[in-house]
């Protein structure tokens, strides 16, 4: 059976990508999340302290509200595909810490693996 999600982790982990255990440690270290996914999707539930950069934002806000080219940066979207472009587009613009969440923010996974809250989350039966 294969997935059908558009974007998914069925890719397998490539240079870059980080686990959400590797995530956790990233936040202790004071890593900046950024939730690439929409205003609406930002908005019905995200990580605790994670700013909303949408992916088609990225280019126009990314080197204004993130100056700072060596800072510890973890990107993540819902499944994984969007923060892998927006990862990528840090790269080549000269991002040298910036992580992204393999997988994405799957919701049981976040929750049963790392024990974070969503904040405010609303299932919309996905």
């Amino acid at each position: 059976m294969f997935c059908r999600r558009k974007y998914c982790c069925c890719r397998g982990m490539q240079n870059g990508d980080i686990t959400a255990e590797e995530m956790k440690n990233k936040m202790m270290q004071g890593a900046i999340l950024i939730d690439v996914r929409s205003r609406q999707e930002y908005q019905e539930g995200h990580l605790p302290g994670a700013i909303n950069i949408p992916e088609y934002e990225v280019i126009r806000r990314i080197e204004k509200e993130m100056p700072k080219k060596n800072q510890l940066i973890v990107t993540y979207c819902q499944y994984g595909g969007r923060s892998r472009n927006v990862y990528r587009m840090m790269k080549r613009i000269g991002y040298t810490n910036v992580y992204n969440l393999y997988g994405g923010l799957d919701l049981m996974w976040i929750i049963l693996v790392i024990k974070l809250p969503i904040t405010e989350y609303k299932c919309n039966g996905r």
